[in-house]
């Protein structure tokens, strides 16, 4: 195997044109023959260099609206033929192939039209056949033949041939098909993706996962694990598409924490007023609305101050100087929210620790999609947990019905509930938490846990009573018994959503009028691991 192969032939076929004269410039300057098609032949002779197309070596012409140009022996030969092997090159002097010791190709933008919602017949149009077809021919001839795909890898082209006098080492090569192989993956997978959505199939028999990579990481979740993040290039806000304004790097679990922050904040419009969500080892130890976006986040931080300090904070509404100032006040990690006036931004510049992110809006917390967790040998796949909760869908299963502002409540601690690790357990009162129980084996531990961290936090607001007195409480899933529930109404709940379906609900109901507790069932779970 050769470490430096010369670069006399190069052959060119881009959807994204940028950066493509002078790349062809660069590579004309050296003396390298180009190859072309299309409308990539057309930009480098408007530049003025001279091109061949693909057809003058074929002797085929374009067809079929360019659906047929390089699939072709001329040009697969050209790509795969080894150099040293005496039978490949006896093939090449008698069918008369020239050698193509570089491809630069980016493929048709498939991702691009998913992503702008291009109908079915554009779609099937954007599917790129030759390209792929000639990135696994030269990949797999790395031997010999170097693969670009990327724009991003044109400077690091050039930059190994002038290191090494026109030619490329074997490890780059190498490197740039690894590059070239994942690149196809992923373009096959958004493919077959979409066709499964297209087709209706919910479970295809293969499913495939692919990502570009944002940046690399310090570490994982602890130092001993090396991580990067990827983006799947969804149209979505959020971690994926930030603008990041100052502050350090983030880190893997503040990009984790982040996402928590913003999805559950996200259930929250901002036509309805603001809201703030903070979060703390991706459950949220406080929520809040308010007339106000310092007001809700001010009443989200009294649900619990002591876990606020290092969380992350997500707003549903444009960030203003005086929150800003008032988020100052203690240790935060991240913010994040669909904006910041240059107040805010100002005021933060003095905190060189804090992430400020803007993005371009919430996400809909009602979208479909799908969220997938390996597991050993394996990767479960389900589909995002978008259930929503109307007022006209709950079910009143007790003697006594909740209160206008009871219902508004239950709603509320419901969306929270979503978001909190199971077991869950929320208490809330007048639109904001005021305790939550994650994480627990048991039922009956969340709920103590969250009144416990009322009762903590009336000590440290100077309450006379725990602010859990006169609150509405959401369970995740179903009460298997009555003693959960009587547990919160114990703690002071007067109201209680949750899904129902257990095989015990008329002793749970039971229990709930002899305690005078209004309750609703929603139907439907939120179970969060």
């Amino acid at each position: 195997m050769q470490d430096l192969a010369p670069m006399r032939r190069a052959l060119i076929s881009v959807s994204d044109k940028t950066g493509l004269v002078d790349l062809g410039k660069a590579l004309a300057a050296r003396g390298v023959e180009l190859l072309s098609t299309g409308g990539t032949a057309k930009a480098l002779r408007d530049a003025g260099l001279e091109v061949k197309d693909v057809s003058e070596i074929t002797n085929f012409p374009e067809m079929m609206d360019g659906r047929v140009k390089t699939l072709h022996p001329m040009v697969h030969g050209g790509l795969l033929a080894l150099r040293d092997n005496d039978t490949h090159v006896q093939a090449m002097e008698e069918h008369g192939i020239v050698a193509i010791d570089l491809l630069v190709v980016n493929l048709y933008p498939f991702e691009a039209a998913l992503a702008r919602g291009a109908d079915y017949e554009e779609m099937i149009e954007n599917i790129d056949i030759g390209g792929p077809a000639m990135i696994r021919a030269s990949a797999k001839n790395h031997g010999f033949t170097t693969t670009i795909v990327d724009v991003e890898d044109y400077d690091a082209l050039l930059a190994e041939l002038e290191a090494n006098e026109g030619q490329t080492t074997y490890g780059f090569r190498q490197k740039m098909a690894q590059n070239a192989y994942a690149r196809t993956a992923a373009y096959d997978a958004a493919v077959s993706n979409w066709m499964a959505g297209a087709a209706g199939v919910e479970t295809p028999r293969r499913r495939a996962f692919a990502g570009q990579i944002k940046q690399t990481l310090r570490y994982g979740e602890n130092p001993h694990q090396s991580a990067a993040f990827y983006v799947d290039g969804a149209d979505r806000p959020g971690v994926s598409n930030f603008v990041q304004h100052q502050g350090k790097e983030l880190s893997y679990n503040n990009i984790n924490d982040t996402d928590a922050a913003f999805e559950l904040v996200s259930e929250f419009l901002p036509k309805d007023g603001p809201a703030c969500a903070i979060i703390k080892h991706a459950n949220p130890c406080g929520v809040a609305r308010g007339e106000t976006l310092i007001e809700a986040y001010q009443r989200a931080f009294d649900c619990d101050r002591t876990s606020a300090f290092g969380g992350i904070i997500a707003l549903n509404q444009v960030l203003d100087g005086a929150t800003a100032e008032k988020i100052s006040e203690i240790f935060t990690e991240v913010v994040i929210a669909p904006g910041a006036d240059d107040e805010a931004k100002e005021i933060f510049a003095k905190k060189k620790n804090l992430r400020l992110l803007t993005t371009t809006g919430l996400a809909d917390a009602g979208s479909a999609g799908l969220a997938f967790k390996q597991v050993s040998g394996g990767i479960l796949v389900q589909d995002r947990d978008n259930g929503m909760m109307t007022l006209e869908q709950l079910k009143v299963v007790t003697k006594v019905a909740p209160t206008q502002q009871e219902l508004e409540d239950l709603l509320f601690a419901w969306k929270v509930a979503k978001h909190v690790k199971s077991n869950a357990i929320v208490y809330a009162k007048n639109g904001a938490t005021v305790g939550i129980g994650a994480g627990q084996m048991s039922r009956v531990d969340s709920t103590r846990i969250a009144a416990r961290k009322s009762q903590d936090m009336a000590e440290v607001l100077g309450l006379k009573e725990p602010t859990v007195m006169g609150s509405v409480v959401a369970s995740d899933a179903f009460f298997p018994f009555p003693d959960g529930l009587l547990t919160a109404a114990e703690a002071g709940a007067t109201a209680v959503i949750q899904p129902g379906g257990s095989m015990r609900d008329d002793e749970v109901i039971k229990a709930a009028d002899e305690a005078g507790l209004a309750m609703v069932f929603t139907g439907q779970r939120h179970f969060r691991h």
